[in-house]
């Protein structure tokens, strides 16, 4: 997905504030759902909500005003109630690395509590 850079994404130096890259995280992961035909209400329709468990973030190169960047979302691997994402972010323009991730989300019930992934959302998230 592409994302543009504005004025309100950015810290008082016209660079891509730090923590602003998290929403541009889960908006790639997003995407990636809505690639495979589903969305997060999905999820919430059959009593099931995703948490992040775990987010590690390697940041390469600043990204500034302006920019356009390329927000993807990779399913690196699915255990019985986990989801592992490997994720980058790169500069549109000259493909420069701007970020790595690697972010797990863990499948929870309406107690939140962690509860297995359904067989068949699974298939449709590997596929």
């Amino acid at each position: 997905m592409d994302k543009k850079i504005y004025y309100h994404d950015t810290d008082a130096g016209g660079i891509v504030y730090y923590g602003q890259y998290l929403c541009y995280l889960e908006e790639a992961r997003t995407e990636f759902l809505e690639d495979k035909g589903m969305s997060v209400l999905t999820f919430k329709d059959r009593g099931l909500a995703y948490a992040v468990r775990e987010c590690h973030v390697l940041y390469k190169s600043p990204a500034r005003y302006g920019d356009i960047l390329v927000c993807l979302a990779k399913l690196k691997k699915a255990t019985a109630v986990q989801l592992v994402f490997d994720q980058t972010i790169h500069d549109k323009k000259d493909g420069r690395l701007i970020l790595e991730a690697e972010v797990s989300l863990v499948c929870l019930n309406l107690d939140f509590k962690p509860t297995p992934i359904p067989d068949d959302l699974k298939e449709r998230l590997l596929a």
